[in-house]
């Protein structure tokens, strides 16, 4: 997991890479290497769900953000993640 610290203000260069932030995550989303993107509520803290092998890989997924180098990321390895997507749902049919 990624905890990225985020600017107290955001800078011009910052609002203006949002749109393709948001369009990087989400194909890193849809191709399964993201898990999951939270933004806390006062906007000051970024969590990131990711999969890797190894800490060097991570930051490799996380250079291709376009906010990368405007973020502080601070890196934890997981034992797991649960989600409710992970939950298998039975079928009424």
């Amino acid at each position: 997991m990624v905890e990225f610290e985020l600017p107290d203000t955001f800078s011009e260069e910052f609002m203006a890479l949002i749109p393709r932030q948001r369009y990087v995550v989400n194909t890193m989303l849809a191709e399964g290497r993201l898990k999951s993107y939270s933004l806390s509520m006062d906007r000051s803290r970024l969590w990131v769900v990711l999969l890797a092998e190894s800490e060097f890989e991570a930051l490799e997924t996380i250079a291709q953000m376009p906010l990368s180098d405007l973020m502080e990321p601070s890196i934890s390895e997981l034992m797991f993640h649960n989600s409710a997507d992970a939950v298998m749902h039975f079928s009424l049919n």
